[in-house]
């Protein structure tokens, strides 16, 4: 590629999940009492999530796991915006609003949410970008084929890292296309989005090379996924340990951001493999000084 090598900053973000859905896979439920939202409840965990080191909130309304069924743009709305609004308001970290749609993500964003993270990658067309740029805000392009419900009935793939990096240089395309800055993109492989172990695994132990091919910055989402739990036999509330694994070795090939559920074990996974990475770039550089003074 024609743009410079991007360098990894010293320290991974990380990125505390908060799902106000009642079915997301993990958390579905926790934050809904009668079918409405808890507000307070979110704050408070939100609260907790900043204080175990998160540095980004990520808010979610609709469930993206595999077989969700989708929901109307005004439900969505309804539960993530008093949220948004609630945590721009209180909290020091930027919110992010994890949204497949141009009028969730506008609402967010006006209500001061800085970050939109699009796991469609801009699939269903261009305003969602043109929104973020218009608020001059901060877009996330994920990897997805198809939709949540379907994703996982015929996957497939000849090369997958070749695929999620050609398919993710398109998103960017439209981004660009659409007003964003490069400066203000990054991307995702959507880690568990129509994909199978094997994909999951080869995009998690290649994100160095995806990151030196895109040359934007990346972030992964490895928090309880299911391929975690074909690994280790664990069900979905057990994950968190195989999840810090998992984030470990993403910032360690060079993801500068990891979004997962438990902050606080993540916050160590992610300083050991920082300092780890950190090590091996000072490393690399002193072995190529020293090869040309040679």
């Amino acid at each position: 590629m024609s743009e410079p090598a991007l360098a990894p900053p010293a320290q991974a973000a990380i990125v505390g999940v908060l799902n106000v859905t009642p079915d997301s896979f993990s958390d579905g439920g926790r934050f809904m009492r009668g079918g409405q939202v808890e507000v307070a409840a979110v704050l408070a965990e939100a609260r907790a999530l900043v204080a175990a080191g998160a540095a980004i909130l990520d808010v979610g309304g609709e469930s993206t796991r595999p077989g969700a069924a989708p929901v109307s743009p005004d439900c969505e709305l309804r539960r993530v915006l008093p949220v948004v609004q609630a945590l721009a308001a209180a909290l020091p970290v930027p919110i992010s609003i994890d949204t497949r749609r141009a009028s969730v993500a506008e609402a967010a964003l006006r209500a001061g949410a800085r970050i939109a993270n699009d796991v469609s990658g801009l699939r269903s067309g261009s305003e969602l970008a043109r929104a973020v740029a218009r608020h001059g805000a901060q877009l996330v392009l994920g990897h997805l084929r198809g939709e949540p419900s379907a994703m996982q009935r015929q996957v497939r793939f000849a090369n997958a890292l070749d695929e999620v990096a050609a398919e993710l240089e398109e998103s960017v395309e439209v981004a660009l296309a659409a007003g964003v800055p490069r400066s203000r993109l990054a991307v995702d492989p959507g880690i568990g989005f129509g994909k199978r172990l094997s994909h999951n695994l080869a995009l998690l132990a290649n994100l160095g090379a995806l990151r030196r091919r895109l040359a934007l910055p990346v972030w992964v989402g490895p928090s309880r996924k299911s391929f975690l739990g074909e690994l280790t036999g664990d069900p979905v509330t057990a994950r968190d340990l195989s999840t810090h694994c998992a984030a470990a070795i993403a910032v360690f090939e060079g993801a500068d951001a990891v979004r997962v559920h438990d902050v606080a074990g993540a916050r160590r996974a992610v300083a050991v493999a920082s300092a780890l990475r950190g090590a091996r770039r000072e490393k690399g550089a002193r072995e190529c000084s020293a090869i040309s003074a040679a």
